[in-house]
């Protein structure tokens, strides 16, 4: 009750602010023509300036209020067919979401790893918390495309990857997820990594398979077989209500007749670093050419331009229902 207080004094708090802003604004304008004090007029329109890229903030801070959005996360990373060459690139992105998490103050923990035959990750599943992670991160659900000269190539020839990522919400005490024991498939096998904690001598990693979606989920950050099973679980959970907001998000899309291919499967971003650098974003047209930038976590233009797509979607769809 006192975090959704807190969230709420901010919330109006902001509000509040920006209202005070615009109005000390006007009247400093007004004063300044009055007195034809051009000095007081430019530094009001100054602060004006500011206070709407705070407004445009606060409107995308807007859509964060989904019933999962202000919850943790898992942010699963795979990588695509072509060897150690696509799970160094898995391997990188983890590392780009490991550190945008710790710029912007959340906690990232490993819950699994596969790690590749010579270099890189076959595949991870990252917790990462923190208020509203998964809703700066949802956006991030699809294929990842890397064009690079590839370190492992020994002729130093332009190599294409692909690894996909899968962002869903942690579930809480709030939302209620029923699974039948009879739905679920329990495997238990040895733990695998590069050594130290995430590795050890039984059966205590668990993966579970939920037979009517497919959906499959492992967890080996432990070396108890029962918090791995518990952990696993809560990850199904996670995912069967994840798969359940897409479901819906679906709908709606085709009912407002704005369906696009953009989704798990599809590619969103390329990363290219050869013959020159850009980082575009498929589905906004947003693109940096500070490459190594966005790969040491700097994606926050992606994610709010994401989101604020979102919003222009919901205006279109709101405006259409009440046409």
């Amino acid at each position: 009750m006192m975090r959704e207080r807190t969230r709420l004094e901010q919330s109006i708090g902001g509000y509040r602010e920006l209202e005070q802003g615009l109005e000390d604004s006007v009247t400093l304008i007004e004063l300044g023509e009055l007195e034809e004090d051009k000095g007081v007029i430019e530094e009001a329109e100054k602060e004006l300036s500011r206070l709407l890229s705070v407004a445009q903030k606060r409107q995308l801070e807007s859509l964060l209020s989904g019933e999962a959005d202000a919850n943790d996360c898992y942010l699963e990373v795979h990588a695509g067919a072509g060897g150690t060459e696509a799970q160094d690139w898995a391997e990188i992105l983890v590392r780009m979401y490991s550190r945008w998490a710790d710029a912007h103050g959340y906690k990232s923990e490993w819950l699994e790893e596969s790690p590749g035959e010579e270099a890189g990750l076959k595949s991870a599943t990252l917790l990462i918390k923190g208020h509203n992670a998964y809703g700066w991160l949802k956006t991030e659900t699809g294929v990842h495309r890397l064009v690079r000269i590839s370190p492992f190539d020994s002729q130093a020839r332009r190599h294409t990857s692909f690894a996909s990522v899968w962002v869903y919400p942690v579930v809480d005490d709030n939302i209620e997820v029923e699974i039948n024991d009879k739905d679920v498939r329990v495997d238990t096998y040895r733990a695998s990594g590069a050594g130290g904690q995430h590795v050890n001598k039984t059966d205590s990693a668990v993966r579970m398979t939920h037979m009517p979606t497919g959906i499959v989920v492992q967890c080996q950050n432990d070396r108890s077989q029962h918090k791995n099973r518990a952990q696993a679980l809560a990850m199904l959970k996670a995912r069967l209500y994840e798969h359940e907001l897409q479901k819906r998000e679906e709908v709606a899309n085709a009912e407002a007749e704005q369906k696009t291919d953009i989704g798990w499967g599809h590619q969103i971003r390329s990363y290219v670093l050869q013959p020159y650098q850009m980082v575009k974003d498929l589905r906004t047209g947003v693109e940096k050419g500070n490459a190594q930038g966005v790969l040491d976590g700097d994606i926050d233009d992606y994610l709010e331009a994401a989101l604020a797509q979102r919003l222009d979607r919901g205006a279109s769809r709101t405006d259409k229902e009440q046409a």
